[in-house]
């Protein structure tokens, strides 16, 4: 592309990209696409976003192609990739002049600089460095921010390489500018405390937006750019440094207007200053151990002494209590049981924490957590007031603890009431006692106090168990202050039920839960408590059998709350409260489910752009159909088109639904008690998810077998062709464990239909039979492939001669030949099969050989009745009554096979196979019986004397075993 001739025409396009008119905008996109690997397509992108006096519009879509361009062309190996001589050219275009006047541009040209570094510094751009090293240095304001933007985004990139090679170039980077970088970190720093001292605001957020850039290359150098930071003096010097530097920005908050255009970059700082001790502390641990008592002391002094007020914000509160947090939980500085075992570095550092944290400290960290930090605010009773539905989500907002500040100011109390719980446990204790008895309902202050120590006792549960007596407590005061109904007392009441929800698992009396569910049921009937409170029920207190008599009132409040909220995450958590109620009372929950089945279609519904809250209703259809049994038939007009939606891969929601759609198809199928032509139609569904092969495969796989134990005949007559086609697809490519799962769909239709399944399923039983007799090596296929072959040779032994024929044919050897190597190998590999149901079965089948005039199975006679054998003293049991053996696999009747309540069949599915058992010729026939039968039919084939001479083939312990197996024959 010719630089002079192109421009005009590249800068044409790239103005009508940036047209509003669909018309003008696609053709022209279209062009720039093809342009993209033109060879001096990007010199002349280069020259346009470089001109000033062009359309700023124009000159970021310029800036944004060739940023895109880098990521695909810049690369030697990528294809299309741009010549050496122009990424030459390209690069000393960049670093000529850094004076872009418009900000986002700028900043735009530094991320495109910093991704060639990645690829090209410093082997290929080694003059980059230098170039922005003196550019800082410029007086020029323009040129100066830039170039240290650039600067900034450079050593950010270069950092974030993880290679051996990468690390060491950057080192070595970070040996050579350190120095330079602190001097400019500190120049900039001193500037900025100079001109807001003189009152000049314009001229101080200038240098401060420059301390912020050059604090930022800081970090990531002194984090990343040294093996052993601490043996360098410029980085702990810095380091150290960094607590003087915070305690003049925070004296400097103190004279700046909140409205000033500095009080925002100020803060920035600040929090920029933590960041880096926190970033330091967690790459460098050991290093920082001559930094934890600098850290202690300035954190706690801000954070938990009168020093910090008037001068601290939300932001830096949270960052101080991280880095007290890191240094309290640091595994780095915890000492080994045996003390020996610990190095030097970990006991210097657990011997500052231990001189630091002494009880004074933590005393008084503990009471400032839980009387100053715990407090409910202002701003959040008003919240609650209002909109209690939004002040709940805000609350339980989720892992946040490292950004909002109640959630930061708790995992701290945890920590260190963990860590130091001999110490606290008397400290929280007093504070509980200060509150027995009545609370004044006009002193708020002493309802948010009595909060905030509930809050503490609920959060140190585990560490309390042996401090606290709960029950006690509970029937002596927290009962009665769950029964309060002034309006101030709504807080308490609210703490109270969410600390029996900490506690109960912890230590709660059984006879004492009955109140409870009585006061639950209370408390739902409360319309301003009951969004809160829902939140804190103790679900797993439904396990007990006491909790039924309270269920029908408990299901009715909680649907009415389902119906009267209207967040979506609120509801999703009410729905997980009834899915745990479903759950844990299955079958009995059946007369009080009508009003939620009506519901859901309509919630569904309504829910169409909330694909979380979808998954939510997809859970409680799930244990909704477990509990329900075989009357989920009642709802399949609303439950399997919800199924098809989130099975469908051709769908955008099925990215959120697809596995919880599975669990639920899978659920339906099993507690069906017919197949139905919509059930059935879902299955189209299925060959799409087999072809993603994603980690839904094995719940896939379950899916096919309910469908074969369903009802085998109407779904493999319409879909074996296509399933046969799949597995023989998946088998090409497909872990071990995965290629089991296809195989044990193939045996349990060949199970379910003998007749039929080698037939359906022919395309895939030579592999079968070639990894037999090709001895595959892996034992828990080899042993899947005996099942099928046993199937087969047992129950369909037409089907199998045909087999046997097919691949005599396919491998060009005798029939009898082939035989003889699969009874071998056969033989030889049975100790794969650890299921006693198929090592029965490769007893049976080796012996439906028998009686056989075949001299090949007769050469095989030995090995087939020492498997035979192995199986006898798999199967049978003696009765000590008569002394005699019988088979324990035989099942004579349905009501012999679910002697016991535990193994009543649980599912319409778990009938299903209990019913297949009773034909199954594993479960129906008799070992001994068969082996007595066969022999005796042999003996009559080959006579007297032929039969002896075939016995002595066998070992003589083997005869004798079997002998005793088959005294009374």
């Amino acid at each position: 592309m010719d630089l002079n001739s192109a421009s005009t025409v590249v800068l044409q396009v790239l103005t009508q990209a940036t047209s509003q008119d669909a018309a003008v905008l696609k053709p022209a996109e279209e062009q720039l696409k093809q342009w993209e690997t033109q060879p001096g397509f990007y010199s002349v992108l280069l020259n346009i976003f470089t001109n000033h006096s062009l359309d700023v519009n124009v000159r970021w879509l310029a800036v944004l192609y060739f940023k895109n361009g880098i990521d695909r062309y810049w690369r030697r190996v990528a294809p299309h990739a741009l010549s050496e001589e122009e990424k030459s050219t390209l690069r000393a275009g960049l670093i000529t002049n850094f004076n872009e006047p418009v900000n986002q541009i700028a900043t735009q040209i530094s991320v495109l600089i910093a991704k060639v570094a990645r690829v090209d510094c410093p082997r290929q751009w080694p003059e980059l460095i230098p170039t922005l090293v003196e550019s800082v240095k410029v007086q020029d304001d323009l040129q100066q921010h830039r170039a240290l933007l650039t600067f900034y985004h450079v050593t950010k990139t270069l950092a974030s390489k993880c290679l051996a090679a990468d690390r060491k170039l950057f080192y070595d980077l970070t040996s050579s500018i350190y120095g330079f970088a602190c001097s400019l970190w500190n120049h900039h720093t001193d500037t900025f405390l100079q001109q807001i001292c003189t009152g000049d605001e314009a001229a101080a957020a200038n240098s401060l937006e420059r301390t912020l850039l050059s604090l930022k290359v800081l970090r990531k150098l002194t984090v990343y750019g040294f093996v052993e930071p601490h043996c360098n003096a410029e980085v702990m010097g810095f380091l150290h440094a960094i607590f003087e530097r915070l305690k003049q920005f925070l004296q400097c908050s103190r004279n700046i207007r909140p409205e000033s255009i500095c009080r925002d970059r100020l803060e920035k700082t600040i929090i920029l200053f933590t960041k880096v001790l926190l970033d330091f502390l967690d790459q460098h641990p050991f290093s920082f151990t001559a930094l934890i008592q600098r850290s202690l002391e300035f954190s706690v002094t801000y954070v938990f002494t009168e020093a910090g007020e008037g001068v601290v914000f939300e932001q830096f509160i949270v960052h101080c209590m991280n880095l007290i947090k890191m240094i309290v939980k640091n595994y780095a500085y915890k000492p080994s049981k045996n003390i020996e075992d610990s190095s030097p570095e970990t006991l210097e550092a657990h011997k500052i924490k231990t001189a630091f944290f002494t009880y004074p400290t933590l005393t008084e960290i503990c009471r400032r957590l839980v009387t100053h930090y715990f407090l409910l605010t202002k701003e959040e009773l008003t919240m609650w007031e209002e909109d209690p539905e939004s002040f709940t989500v805000e609350e339980t907002g989720g892992d946040s603890w490292k950004y909002s500040l109640r959630p930061c100011t708790e995992v701290l109390f945890i920590d260190i009431f963990h860590e130091y719980n001999q110490t606290l446990t008397p400290v929280l204790l007093e504070m509980v006692h200060s509150l027995q008895g009545s609370t004044d309902m006009e002193n708020t202050n002493a309802i948010l106090i009595k909060d905030a120590v509930y809050n503490a006792v609920g959060l140190a549960a585990y560490e309390l168990f042996d401090s606290v007596d709960f029950d006690q407590w509970f029937k002596n005061q927290l009962l009665a202050e769950l029964q309060v109904s002034h309006d101030r007392f709504k807080p308490i009441r609210r703490r109270v039920i969410w600390l029996i929800g900490q506690w109960i698992s912890v230590k709660f009396k059984s006879d004492l839960r009955p109140v409870l569910y009585e006061a639950i049921c209370n408390l739902l009937q409360d319309r301003d408590l009951v969004v809160s409170i829902n939140n804190y029920i103790p679900l797993h207190v439904t396990s007990y059998f006491f909790f039924f008599q309270y269920l029908e009132s408990m299901f009715t409040l909680l649907f009415q709350l389902l119906q009267e909220v209207t967040q979506c995450d609120t509801k999703m958590h009410v729905l997980h409260v009834l899915s745990c109620v479903i759950e844990r009372v299955d079958m009995q929950i059946r007369p009080y489910v009508g009003c939620l089945v009506q519901y859901l279609p309509l919630l569904w519904k309504q829910s169409e752009e909330h694909n979380m809250l979808r998954c939510a209703i997809l859970t409680t259809l799930i244990h909704l159909v477990q509990g329900l049994g075989a009357d989920s038939k009642n709802l399949y007009p609303f439950l399997l088109p919800v199924i098809q939606l989130s099975t469908d891969v051709s769908q955008p929601p099925h990215v959120y639904l697809l596995e919880d759609g599975l669990e639920l198809w899978l659920v339906t199928l099993e507690n069906s008690p017919c197949l139905t032509p919509e059930l059935l139609r879902i299955f189209q569904n299925m060959s799409a998810l087999l072809e993603l092969s994603s980690e839904n495969l094995k719940n896939c796989f379950k899916i096919i077998n309910a469908y074969i134990f369903l009802s085998s005949s109407e779904f493999l007559q319409m879909y074996a062709a296509d399933l046969c086609r799949s597995f023989c697809e998946l088998l090409k490519d497909i872990t071990t464990e995965g290629q089991v799962q296809v195989l044990k769909v193939v045996e349990n239709v060949l199970k379910v239909n003998p007749v039929l399944g080698p037939q359906m399923f022919q395309p895939l039983l030579p592999s079968v039979f070639r990894g037999i007799i090709d001895g595959e090596r892996y034992p828990v296929v080899m042993s899947t492939y005996l099942g099928i072959m046993g199937r087969v040779l047992l129950q369909n032994a037409r089907f199998f001669s045909l087999l046997l024929s097919q691949m005599a044919c396919e491998l060009g050897q005798e029939l009898d030949q082939i035989l003889g190597n699969m009874i071998e190998m056969w033989v030889d590999r049975m100790d794969n099969i650890t299921q006693p149901e198929r090592r029965k079965l490769s007893a049976l089948a080796l012996l439906s050989l028998l009686p056989s005039l075949n001299s090949v199975i007769q050469d095989k006679f030995c090995g087939i009745i020492t498997i035979s054998v192995e199986g006898l003293h798999d199967v049978m049991t003696e009765d000590s009554e008569t002394g005699t053996y019988k088979d324990c696999m035989v099942m004579f009747n349905f009501e012999e096979s679910s002697a016991t309540e535990d193994e009543e069949p649980h599912t319409e599915q778990d009938k299903r196979k209990k019913m297949l058992a009773l034909k199954d010729p594993v479960h129906t026939v008799s070992l001994q019986q068969f082996i007595y039968e066969k022999l005796k039919a042999q003996q009559e084939l080959l006579g007297e004397q032929g039969f002896h001479a075939l016995m002595e083939t066998v070992d003589t312990e083997i005869v004798a075993q079997l002998q005793e197996f088959l005294q009374g024959f």
